[in-house]
């Protein structure tokens, strides 16, 4: 087993990544107060192919030197937007078909295990605060709510681990492998 070298890895040019099919997946970023954890989620975003990231209210937004630290230039190839209210957000997104999934612990949310995706279906994830996670406002606006199962004592993670974790899984779940 040898590791690969950065020219074997098949990695897009930034124009190349404007100009490919994205996943039907857009972040939504309610609150996020690390800037750190704003580029990690650049980062996931570029990884995986996704369509944009809305940046909401007090969220960090680029060009940020913190955010730089951890997207390593993704905010150069993730389409990004800032909206003041995340509400907004998700009312527009709605109103584009988008079916809008909180990734937060509330009563009668469905297990990242056990949610259902529809291909062809586009989807909005939303993350929330790192310490109060999505507002309220926003959870009642959403479809339904994801958590992703813990078993420690915390029975919390840092938001971009979770951006990763379900950004994973709903991409797997979709079924788009390029």
């Amino acid at each position: 087993m040898r590791k690969l070298r950065n020219e074997e890895l098949g990695r897009k040019s930034v124009e190349e990544f404007k100009h490919a099919q994205k996943v039907p997946v857009v972040i939504v970023l309610d609150n996020i107060r690390s800037a750190l954890n704003v580029g990690s989620v650049f980062r996931t975003a570029d990884a995986f192919l996704i369509e944009k990231i809305y940046l909401c209210g007090i969220t960090a937004k680029p060009p940020n030197r913190e955010i730089n630290k951890t997207a390593l230039g993704a905010t150069q190839s993730v389409d990004w937007e800032y909206v003041d209210q995340t509400v907004d957000a998700v009312h527009r997104l709605k109103a584009e078909g988008y079916k809008v999934l909180s990734v937060e612990q509330v009563e009668g949310a469905v297990m990242l295990q056990d949610l259902v995706v529809e291909p062809g279906q586009k989807y909005a994830l939303v993350f929330g605060h790192e310490m109060y996670g999505v507002d309220q406002q926003v959870v009642d606006l959403s479809d339904m709510a994801v958590e992703i199962p813990q078993f420690g004592t915390k029975h919390s993670l840092n938001i971009s681990v979770s951006a990763g974790i379900v950004i994973w899984e709903v991409v797997r779940k979709l079924g788009i492998l390029f």
